[in-house]
Parts: structure tokens; C-alpha cells; sequence
């Protein structure tokens, strides 16, 4: 006795075909009261059905894997990012502190960050919600600890600037990060 399961309009229904050719679609309530044979061939599909072997992992409708892949160079040279970065001022400011390509390239920044997760991040899709929702998180911690941390003592102020500050610059950061993260990804 061969077996399939069939994923269409009605569900995951099973379609058993017996030796002598006969077929018996059944629906979940009906198959769980035969016995699942051990070996499945895939049969012939039915229209607007999809055919799968028991046992075997059904299709799945995934946006990572229909989405076409993120070029970021592309989009870094699309946007103009390291154009609006010189005319800003930012690669001649780096180069003053003393961080240029071939510092990058002796320290081996890029790999550290290739080995951090940090370039592979960039092409998540996730990253840009996980980086608002920290920005969100950050930017709610600030005006909380400084309500709910009382004044009593000098340290408890000193905790409210620390904490309120942090909140505001990652939490700034992050929703930059986010931003710049999802306009890299997007496409044309």
C-alpha cells in the first residue's frame, strides 16, 4: 500500500493507493484510524494540490526563501552612503583619529565583525524590527528609572543621569541603526 499526504483547499487530507490501483483520499480523522505505512511514494497530484511523501516535510511558504538576496554594496553605492559621508565630513574626522582603510584592513576589523555576526545581521530581515524594538525599549528605560529612582541620596540622581543618558544615545542609535538597516534592504 503506497501513501501521500495532500496539502490543498481542504487541508492535509492522505491519498492511499492499494496494489491493485485503487485510491482512498482520507481527511486527519479518517487517517489516524488506519495504520501509516512504513514506505511512501509520492502519486500523482491533483489539481491546485500539492503532493508530498509521508514522513517527509510538507512544503512551506517562506518569505526568506522567496525574497531575492540583499546586495548591500549595491544598495551602499545605490544610496550614495559613502558620498554623503565624505561631503558630511565623517571619513576625513576618522582619518583624523587615526582610523583609515588600512588601519581597518591591518586590525582586520571586517573579519572580527564577519566573525561577530555583525556584516550577516545586516542581511537578516529581522534586524530592523529587533533594532527598534531595543531603540523603543531604551528610549522608555530613561524617563522610567528616572520616575521610579527616588532622590534621596546624591548616587540615586548620578544613577537617573547615567541610566537617562545611555537610554538616550542607544536608544538613538539604535533607531539610526534601524533605519539605515531597513534602507539598506529594501530593493528597487
Amino acid at each position: 500500500m503506497e501513501a501521500a499526504a495532500i496539502s490543498g483547499s481542504r487541508g492535509i487530507c492522505f491519498l492511499y493507493s492499494s496494489p491493485n490501483g485503487k485510491r482512498t483520499l482520507l481527511n486527519r480523522s479518517m487517517a489516524a484510524q488506519k495504520p501509516v505505512p512504513s514506505a511512501a511514494k509520492t502519486v500523482s497530484s491533483r489539481k491546485n494540490s500539492t503532493v508530498f511523501p509521508l514522513g517527509e516535510k510538507g512544503p512551506r511558504n517562506s518569505p526568506l526563501v522567496t525574497s531575492p538576496p540583499i546586495k548591500l554594496l549595491t544598495r551602499v553605492e545605490e544610496l550614495k552612503l559613502l558620498s554623503k559621508a565624505e561631503k558630511a565630513g565623517l571619513l576625513s574626522a576618522a582619518e583624523k583619529f587615526g582610523l583609515s582603510l588600512s588601519t581597518i584592513e591591518k586590525l582586520g576589523l571586517l573579519s572580527k565583525a564577519e566573525e561577530l555576526g555583525v556584516l550577516s545581521a545586516a542581511t537578516d530581515p529581522g534586524t530592523p524590527g529587533a533594532l527598534f524594538s531595543l531603540s523603543l525599549g531604551l528610549l522608555l528605560l530613561g524617563p522610567s528609572c528616572v520616575y521610579l529612582v527616588p532622590e534621596d541620596y546624591p548616587w540615586e540622581i548620578v544613577l537617573q543621569v547615567a541610566v537617562a543618558l545611555v537610554s538616550v544615545v542607544g536608544g538613538s542609535a539604535a533607531f539610526a541603526a534601524s533605519n539605515l538597516v531597513s534602507n539598506l534592504q529594501k530593493s528597487k
